[in-house]
């Protein structure tokens, strides 16, 4: 078996604030562990359960999070951004067996976590994916639907847990916190950690092909952005068009270049 597993900071168990998930802040410290050991956690799950190949994406920020020596030796690391469209699932791709998400959080325009988002919290106010409000989740499981790689286990806030149920029934779920305004009410760290490796092992024992999507024949992105000047210089990507002087929208029938663009104008 081989397995996928991308992960983020913002839903990792215990965050609160931007200065946690910020390299530059004192408070990162801990945080940058916690996220580690859960990472760890799901790789140690998914060795219980058969798996032979690892690959773990560190998808947060700089993409330099992670600690690599918490890491059991089956597993493999990308560090960095490499500048592929593919974004948090770089070099994904069809001889994988599953797929993980780790820390994941809530979209941009939603509640549920403090620090909610979709790609860049500074820039998008809001992105929508074939009528659906876009998570990150969302953008990069489609991705995973496209070579049929079914998302097997996902951690992070419970309010992107439950959009996980409500695209993907059969995934299984750990909610790590959950956001209530500007705070969060989490787990114990040690606790979650447990769930995470007894969660990820059962996630890759059940029937993974009842967490494969199913793949749209068409797309349509629509981003807002914060501000009018970002959408002005989106709307000059080929294909895209201005619909408000703060939204721009692209179709294609190719998923991938639905990620180019994302990839050029967020």
């Amino acid at each position: 078996m081989k397995v996928y597993i991308s992960a983020d900071m913002e839903g990792v168990t215990g965050v609160s604030h931007w200065e946690e998930v910020d390299h530059n802040k004192s408070a990162y410290i801990q945080f940058q562990k916690q996220m580690s050991l859960e990472v760890a956690a799901a790789c140690e799950g998914a060795i219980a359960a058969g798996a032979k190949e690892i690959l773990v994406k560190d998808a947060h920020y700089s993409g330099r999070n992670i600690l690599p020596s918490y890491l059991p030796k089956k597993a493999k690391i990308i560090r960095g951004w490499s500048g592929h469209p593919y974004s948090m699932l770089q070099e994904i791709n069809s001889r994988f067996d599953a797929l993980m998400l780790i820390g994941y959080h809530a979209r941009a325009g939603s509640g549920g976590n403090p620090l909610a988002h979709t790609m860049s919290s500074a820039k998008i106010e809001r992105i929508i994916l074939n009528d659906v409000q876009a998570s990150e989740l969302l953008l990069h499981g489609t991705i995973a639907s496209k070579y049929h790689i079914p998302l097997a286990f996902v951690s992070g806030d419970s309010v992107i847990c439950k959009e996980v149920k409500n695209i993907s029934p059969n995934t299984v779920t750990h909610a790590t916190m959950h956001g209530a305004g500007d705070s969060s009410i989490s787990l114990q760290p040690e606790l979650s950690i447990d769930i995470i490796r007894r969660k990820s092992e059962e996630s890759l024992n059940g029937e993974l092909k009842k967490c494969i999507w199913a793949y749209p024949s068409r797309f349509k992105l629509i981003i807002r952005y914060m501000k009018h000047v970002d959408a002005y210089y989106a709307s000059q990507y080929p294909g895209a068009v201005m619909l408000t002087p703060k939204s721009v929208c692209y179709e294609d029938r190719d998923y991938d270049n639905i990620m180019r663009f994302i990839l050029f104008c967020v």
